[in-house]
């Protein structure tokens, strides 16, 4: 009854659901995250333009992955992303954003790349069906993105032996 673990193919980017409409919903996005996240405005030019950079090309494999049709090419899009959002974690922790910090940032990725997942599905008219397989399938490889990050993110603190952060009292 389950969906498979790979991507249904709809044609995305040949459809509407292009890097430069995720990026057009990722600077809206983008808005409310520093009203939301003032961590955000300590960034630098450079550093934004780095996520900017790599947040985008993110996106790019990501689509890839979704609308491959031959389980081997989704495969390799999604190892890419999966390398992608890695090297996201390790810039993050160099920089000395926390884990928490970081995983609002790639939080901030994920709900408009999904939004935009759902308005396409709602414009080609597709079944309920098929929107359902969409979703989780891009839900599982952002779940395994988001995996990635952490670890590189963790791995990353490790490697420069940073402090322990605190949990969610404040504590170490």
């Amino acid at each position: 009854m389950l969906p498979a673990d790979r991507p249904i193919g709809p044609l995305l980017i040949h459809s509407g659901v292009t890097s430069g409409r995720l990026a057009r919903a990722y600077r809206r996005e983008a808005r409310r995250a520093y009203r939301q996240f003032p961590w955000l405005v300590t960034l630098t030019d450079e550093q934004r333009d780095w996520f900017r950079v790599h947040g985008r090309r993110l996106a790019e494999v990501l689509l890839g992955y979704l609308e491959e049709a031959a389980l081997e090419g989704a495969q390799e899009s999604l190892t890419e992303a999966t390398s992608e959002a890695a090297a996201y974690g390790r810039m993050a922790a160099g920089m000395g954003i926390s884990l928490s910090q970081t995983v609002e940032g790639f939080l901030q990725f994920r709900r408009p790349f999904l939004h935009e997942l759902g308005l396409f599905a709602g414009r080609r008219g597709l079944d309920a069906t098929t929107t359902t397989e969409l979703m989780e399938s891009a839900e599982r490889a952002m779940d395994r993105l988001l995996m990635a990050t952490l670890s590189a993110h963790s791995i990353e603190r490790g490697a420069r032996r940073l402090p322990p952060e605190p949990d969610a009292e404040g504590l170490r």
